[in-house]
């Protein structure tokens, strides 16, 4: 990218200040979520925006996270740095302002910027109020200045540190542990997902992520550098990579409809999920909303339109329904909004009108093109949806079966389930445990008054690689649904929950602590993601965690969850400690496992949250689908330890 000169409109008056920044760190969910490690992470987002904004007006293309020794965040830009002259109304600095106002920034001017990625315009001031230490330096016009910030508070004025080259800003910020007391530390994985993603939704900006807590056996930092030259494209290439694609190329378009840029990206495959992911400025849309209705319409009518003039449904002998035109589809939907507007629970939902028909149009003649250009892959396209509303009639009578035995149309519970007495969801929670001997020791064990017991048998259905009727016909998948009283979608969203009817509100996966357990976990997490995904995101799905040690010494005993923990208690007791190793859960006793992973006082849950669903879907894709090499690497890469007993 060219070096642009400075634009005389982004100036100190370009910083608009809308209110003050008193109640963010008495009340910082309101800001970021949460202030566990999802609104950790969410602190480096707010900063990073800030320069992928200035790279989407066009004046920055690189930028570099650290994660420091310490655990505080470096993240540094090439863009035209933040505006440092006296700001009128203010009377400080416009770093200052924007560093210590909440909803101050550049972004609020549309001379400056066309579009923002922050969604609620929080902004590096949230950043620097719920940090103990921040450091803000801006090259601009050949001078270095800086300013320093002590839980939001300046501890001097703008001033200047030198002459300079570069430009660009740089920040340096320390997370405030009085505000994040559950962890402080970030994790690389996470950072470097997000990074990713935005260097495939911005192509041509180069991302660095270096972590400086750890060396490789070279003695240097680790790190990776994102850089994409084709946007969605490699997206999808990425996302799909353990998947079998069906067509030869991905079909992608980019352009702007009605004022609105749209870029669009799909490949169709041989699984039998549809896995559709949207953006607006960057923000993942989980929620969905009028792009992704738009991109459905697009999508649904062009191809019913091919499908009815190629002559292929001539002998069908049933309607073709929208969820069969998406049946084994891949695809990423991004647009760029001037003002967003966003709806939903969680605000992630977009609600501008007028950008239903702006993405339909894109993706019509996008497919349009497409099909006339392919008409060999385009006859497969018809063809796995053929296939498709085959197998949803199938999936019809198996789902039909699950609705009759649900508990609100009075087929009664599984047999198997051990009930508890509470009425109230909230209260409640119930236990899937592998098998009828742990099933036994934990219906033993529990709080009969809240707490209820799912054995199920061996390991469940992979839906990753079934058919929905193969699912809902599954004996163990049937008693999930009916346990847990949620109702099946109708035939045109087959997979809609309805949340009301939920009879427990923690959902409890507990298996053995060994590679069988593991993979039971897995494919249960999997059915979830898949299937139940809303239980998922509204956090109802945690895992238990029995230790897998008992350390005793005569009278004395500690259970063990790791092997660190194991050592640290044989060297604590000294000799004569003995150490009881537990292959399974089966071999507690009742008191055990109510002590150890039941009793809510002393137990630890694991709550299963979905960071970033694109790299969700690709990993249970990876874990769960028919290609064995990038599972292989996955598990190398990512298992610490592995015991396997014989």
């Amino acid at each position: 990218m060219s070096e642009t000169p400075q634009n005389p409109q982004y100036s100190a008056d370009s910083i608009q200040a809308l209110e003050g920044m008193e109640h963010v760190r008495m009340r910082p969910s309101m800001y970021i979520g949460d202030v566990g490690v999802r609104g950790l992470h969410h602190l480096v987002y707010e900063v990073v925006d800030n320069s992928i904004d200035e790279a989407l007006a066009g004046h920055c293309d690189t930028i570099t996270v650290t994660i420091n020794e310490d655990n505080s965040i470096t993240t540094q830009d090439n863009g035209r740095g933040i505006p440092v002259g006296i700001h009128k109304k203010e009377g400080v600095s416009a770093l200052e302002v924007v560093m210590t106002k909440i909803g101050a920034g550049g972004k609020f001017d549309k001379d400056s910027y066309k579009v923002s990625g922050g969604l609620h315009g929080v902004g590096v001031s949230c950043v620097n109020a719920l940090s103990e230490s921040l450091k803000a330096s801006v090259f601009r016009d050949g001078q270095i200045w800086e300013q320093e910030y002590e839980r939001g508070k300046p501890k001097y004025a703008v001033r200047e540190a030198g002459t300079t080259d570069q430009r660009g800003t740089t920040v340096t910020f320390k997370p405030d542990a009085q505000i994040f007391n559950q962890t402080l530390e970030y994790n690389y994985d996470t950072l470097a997902n997000r990074m990713r993603e935005l260097s495939y939704l911005n192509k041509g900006i180069t991302i660095k992520m270096i972590d400086r807590r750890e060396k490789d056996d070279k003695g240097e930092f680790l790190g990776e550098t994102f850089h994409s030259e084709e946007g969605l494209k490699e997206f999808i290439s990425f996302l799909d990579a353990t998947r079998e694609s069906i067509i030869k190329d991905v079909i992608s378009i980019e352009g702007e409809k009605n004022g609105i840029p749209v870029e669009v990206a799909m490949v169709y495959n041989t699984s039998f999920s549809e896995n559709l992911h949207s953006y607006v400025n960057n923000i993942n849309t989980h929620e969905g909303g009028t792009h992704l209705s738009g991109f459905r319409r697009g999508l649904t009518s062009t191809l019913k339109k091919y499908a009815d003039g190629s002559g292929l449904l001539d002998k069908l002998k049933f309607e073709i329904a929208g969820d069969d035109f998406r049946e084994g589809l891949t695809a990423i939907v991004s647009v760029k909004v001037a003002e967003p507007q966003f709806e939903g629970q969680t605000k992630t939902k977009l609600g501008n009108r007028e950008v239903t028909s702006a993405v339909s149009q894109a993706v019509s003649e996008m497919l349009e093109n497409y099909l006339e250009e392919n008409p060999n892959d385009a006859k497969t396209i018809v063809q796995k949806v053929i296939l498709a509303a085959q197998a949803r009639h199938a999936a019809r009578k198996a789902r039909e079966m699950v609705q009759r035995k649900t508990v609100m149309s009075g087929g009664g519970l599984p047999g198997k389930l051990s009930d508890c007495s509470e009425q109230d969801p909230a209260q409640c929670e119930v236990f899937l445990v592998e098998g009828d001997s742990a099933g036994g020791t934990a219906k033993q064990g529990r709080d009969r008054n809240f707490q209820a017991i799912l054995p199920l048998r061996g390991k469940i259905l992979n839906v990753e690689k079934a058919m929905q009727h193969k699912v809902f016909e599954n004996e163990e998948i049937r008693n999930i649904y009916t346990a847990l009283g949620v109702t099946i979608g109708t035939e045109e969203d087959s997979k809609a929950l309805n949340l009301e009817k939920l009879r427990y509100h923690k959902v409890v996966i507990m298996c053995d602590a060994d590679v069988d357990g593991s993979h039971i976990s897995t494919l249960i997490l999997t059915f979830f993601f898949r299937y139940m995904r809303e239980l998922v995101e509204s956090g109802y799905i945690y895992i238990a965690t029995p230790p897998l040690y008992l350390v005793k010494k005569g009278a004395k005993k500690e259970y063990a969850w790791n092997d660190d923990q194991r050592d640290q208690l044989m060297q604590q007791y000294g000799q004569g400690a003995s150490i009881q190793r537990y292959k399974g859960l089966g071999e507690m006793n009742a008191e055990q496992l109510w002590d150890t992973t039941m009793n809510p006082e002393f137990r630890t849950l694991r709550q299963v949250t979905i960071d970033s669903g694109s790299e969700a879907d690709r990993i249970f894709s990876m874990l769960m689908g028919d290609e064995v090499p990038p599972r292989r690497e996955f598990i190398e890469r990512n298992a610490v330890y592995a015991n396997i007993d014989a």
